[in-house]
């Protein structure tokens, strides 16, 4: 009997293509038209003890009927958020590219891990062409990368590399044998440094933090003095970050100036562009980075300004002496035979700390074939005009107010409800004015009408961020956001 059933396959394959028909029409019809349709929910908000009892989460012993399967499908999509909708302004990504979602499902169909050519012969030909694009843009003629699973680990690879560099006998030996590193970065920093330094063993404590100017840019004086400080205090500064599009404010950190005092120093000079770094396709706009190609290393996530889908997020390496490599290999002969037929430079996955390494490069470049550079650059412009039109109806309407003028597409304002307008003197307005983003953020998820994200910043009370990286957005969208703003405060 069981030698019967191992001649047959135990998978129905007539009846797993008629599934995925079904499917991918649910797919179709619930995530892609519905969920990018203006006139449908953002959200359909339940608080977690309510969705916990409408999914049915169990998993059985016993499989479900092909119709209950597909039920929870559209019962997935349903309670999901739409970042695709036009009016989800909540992330630093939302919008859906066609093509990259195409690359994103022949991703996942091929299923396959891009350690070597062997099992990837496509996709690690096709990594090095996208990661030279991307590096080009930066102004390297040559160099190195790997695409990453997030900018936070980009930014720990870099660290990692750097410490390397420096220490190359720190891979054998630990951190005993280390002198007390130090890295520097600004007060605006993205947190994943701090994760970092603790995840290597450099110590949160080593964080010298730099300070910032009235616009969040990192002081570049400022880091000479830390850098100095650290020096005095025993330290070995090896290891300063700059950020190209702080989270909150859309910072760039003055980068040519950052570079003069990293190579004073010696140190290692790396920059965090996974939010700012795509203003590099534009040439109205790609000022903003000047000096970048300066930078011993850049992080940038194109699944983020360039709607790529997530994740998409490369490391870029100014060295090509195999600088990478040689830091996290570890030469698994069970992967990387040294008799293989083929040339194993190609097998690119020692790269990495990783050993299984999603796809991420099919996406972008299908997208990229799709759009063109000039397609791409056009779709970061736009971005910037609505910032700038966001910005300029603000300062007409009453009520509300610029925490900054925008540089990038962060757009950073308060919504000052009628109850609070002329009574900025009283003693407890900040307080107050600091209740209203998130009353007013409640209400709009559980109408389901838009998403947007608040924070407090310093001393700055809770304030709205509005960022616009669909391309799908019309100005409509965008009056409409901010009566709906309005609508929702101001009873507050």
């Amino acid at each position: 009997m069981a030698e019967d059933s191992l001649s047959h396959p135990a998978l129905d394959k007539a009846a797993g293509e008629e599934f995925l028909q079904e499917a991918f029409q649910i797919i179709l019809e619930e995530a892609v038209r519905k969920g990018t349709d203006v006139a449908e929910k953002v959200c359909d908000w339940r608080e977690p003890q309510d969705l916990q009892k409408i999914l049915d989460l169990e998993m059985r012993s016993s499989g479900e009927p092909r119709q209950r399967v597909l039920a929870l499908c559209r019962d997935v999509i349903r309670y999901s958020v739409k970042t695709c909708h036009p009016r989800f302004f909540n992330q630093l990504f939302s919008g859906l590219d066609p093509h990259a979602l195409a690359g994103r499902m022949i991703t996942e169909t091929l299923n396959t891990s891009q350690y070597t050519y062997e099992i990837a012969p496509v996709f690690v030909l096709m990594e090095e062409v996208v990661l030279k694009k991307l590096r080009e843009l930066i102004g390297w003629g040559s160099g190195d990368g790997i695409f990453c699973p997030g900018g936070s680990l980009s930014n720990i690879y870099a660290m990692n590399v750097a410490r390397y560099q420096r220490f190359p006998d720190s891979k054998r030996t630990g951190i005993w044998a280390l002198p007390r590193l130090a890295v520097f970065t600004s007060q605006e920093c993205h947190y994943s440094v701090q994760k970092g330094a603790a995840f290597l063993g450099i110590g949160t404590d080593n964080i010298y933090l730099v300070g910032v100017d009235e616009r969040g840019k990192m002081i570049p004086a400022d880091l000479e003095k830390q850098i100095n400080k650290a020096t005095s205090e025993g330290a070995c500064p090896f290891f300063v970050n700059a950020t190209c599009g702080t989270t909150v404010l859309g910072a760039f950190d003055p980068l040519a100036d950052v570079a003069d005092v990293c190579e004073r120093h010696g140190v290692w000079f790396h920059v965090d562009a996974a939010w700012g770094g795509s203003a590099l396709l534009s040439r109205r706009h790609r000022h903003l980075l000047h000096g970048i190609e300066r930078a011993d290393s850049v992080a940038w996530n194109p699944h983020k300004m360039l709607m790529t889908g997530l994740q998409c997020s490369a490391f870029l390496l100014r060295d090509s002496a195999g600088l990478l490599q040689r830091c996290h290999c570890a030469n698994a002969t069970y992967l990387f035979q040294t008799d293989k037929f083929y040339d194993m430079a190609y097998d690119t996955g020692d790269k990495t700390i990783q050993c299984g390494r999603k796809v991420d490069c099919l996406k972008l470049w299908l997208m990229w074939k799709a759009n063109g550079t000039e397609g791409l650059e056009k779709r970061v412009d736009r971005a910037f005009e609505f910032t700038r039109y966001l910005a300029d109806e603000i300062k007409k309407r009453e009520g509300f107010q610029l925490v900054i003028e925008p540089e990038f597409i962060n757009l950073c304002f308060w919504f000052v409800p009628p109850s609070l307008r002329g009574n900025q003197g009283c003693t407890d307005y900040w307080e107050r004015l600091g209740k209203v983003a998130p009353a007013i953020k409640e209400r709009m998820m559980k109408k389901g009408s838009m998403m947007v994200g608040y924070q407090p910043l310093g001393n700055k009370v809770n304030f709205f961020r509005q960022v616009v990286t669909n391309p799908a957005v019309i100005k409509q969208d965008l009056d409409f956001f901010l009566d709906e703003i309005e609508r929702l405060g101001t009873d507050l």
